[in-house]
């Protein structure tokens, strides 16, 4: 008798039991489809809420403020708290003996605005850094005037390190991050469809090619041919090639340890949990507190850290980001060539013939 036939009718032609039923369904292709459409229903909806959670209402918790001159006294302090009130965060306050060196702590990325109260706090001096955050720098610039109004405090907001003319939404970093860290992890699994027969170490070569290859074509595209971004040519390229070769390897790592299903923890990790939390399109002040937290401990937010500072912050760049994006990729190649036995594809060694080794 048929398979199928058993299958559909039982061992001698009753109907099949319950548990004969699914093991049918076990061994055939509908378990992993319906396993994927409930899977993909629900990361459609975790996907758009993580998204909607992080970007859709940033909100200030602590904003990184220097302070310069008697913003303790006289109307200085009432115009603090009015700033306060009127964000509905509190300032984190870094009080600097000059002006000079408050704006040596903007270049550091230690603090995303100076207060340079002047005459017993009659007057206010905001300088804001557009490039720092653009989306702190907007709600800065629109809350000081109103308080200076309300406080009788007369206000000068400046932006001392503004967005390139391309990028005036700051969001170009975020763009060239995100297509680092999503194409990364699809190029490792068109290896693992396309060249399945790829041995460990050929598979982290290639890996580092395609990375290498293609944080090239990043640069020439955003900054050569649309001039929207001008980038350090080779920091910014490095920068996106380490990215690449994270994300990929990362893919690789988890493919290594979930077969199949390596997709899901990938596509948590660096899409759903990390991008949002990056910093590139939403400033860390302003993401809910435990994904300001967390997001720099990730690979897109190490690549848009490293990214942004090359960019804006020539000379005050930070090893962290470079820390986090290497310790991702070496935890993830130690993964996978740990448990290498354990990932699909690779070639069986050649008999010894094959290779022309006499028989014994």
């Amino acid at each position: 008798m048929p398979h199928g036939a058993q299958g559909a009718h039982g061992a001698h032609g009753r109907p099949p039991t319950r548990r004969e039923r699914w093991a049918s369904f076990k061994e055939s292709p509908f378990l992993p489809a319906s396993v994927l459409v409930l899977i993909l229903a629900a990361a459609a909806g975790l996907f758009a809420g993580s998204y909607t959670y992080s970007m859709a209402d940033p909100t200030p918790r602590h904003v990184p403020t220097a302070v310069v001159g008697s913003y303790e006294e006289g109307r200085g302090k009432a115009f603090l708290a009015g700033m306060e009130k009127a964000l509905d965060a509190s300032l984190k306050i870094h009080a600097y003996d000059s002006r000079a060196a408050a704006v040596r702590a903007v270049d550091d990325q230690k603090v995303f605005a100076i207060l340079d109260t002047r005459d017993a706090g009659e007057k206010v001096v905001l300088d804001v850094s557009g490039a720092s955050g653009a989306s702190v720098a907007e709600l800065l610039e629109k809350a000081a005037p109103a308080v200076g109004r309300a406080t009788g405090v007369e206000v000068t907001v400046r932006d001392i390190k503004p967005l390139q003319e391309g990028d005036p939404r700051g969001l170009a970093i975020f763009y060239i991050s995100l297509a680092a860290v999503i194409i990364g992890f699809i190029g490792a699994i068109q290896l693992s469809v396309h060249a399945r027969g790829l041995n460990p170490m050929e598979r982290i070569a290639f890996t580092a090619a395609y990375a290498l290859l293609g944080g090239f074509a990043i640069v020439v595209a955003v900054d050569w041919i649309l001039g929207a971004l001008k980038l350090p040519f080779v920091e910014s390229w490095l920068i996106l090639a380490l990215t690449m070769f994270t994300s990929g390897m990362v893919f690789t790592m988890f493919n290594t340890l979930f077969g199949r299903w390596a997709m899901l923890p990938t596509w948590g990790l660096m899409v759903m949990l990390g991008n949002p939390s990056s910093g590139g399109a939403v400033s860390w002040p302003l993401l809910p507190s435990p994904l300001g937290v967390i997001g720099r401990w990730l690979p897109p937010g190490g690549s848009v850290n490293a990214q942004h500072t090359a960019v804006y912050f020539a000379g005050h760049q930070h090893v962290f980001p470079f820390l986090v994006l290497a310790g991702w990729a070496l935890l993830s190649c130690a993964v996978f060539w740990t448990w290498r036995h354990r990932h699909p594809g690779g070639r069986a060694a050649p008999p010894a013939h094959a290779s022309g080794t006499p028989r014994p």
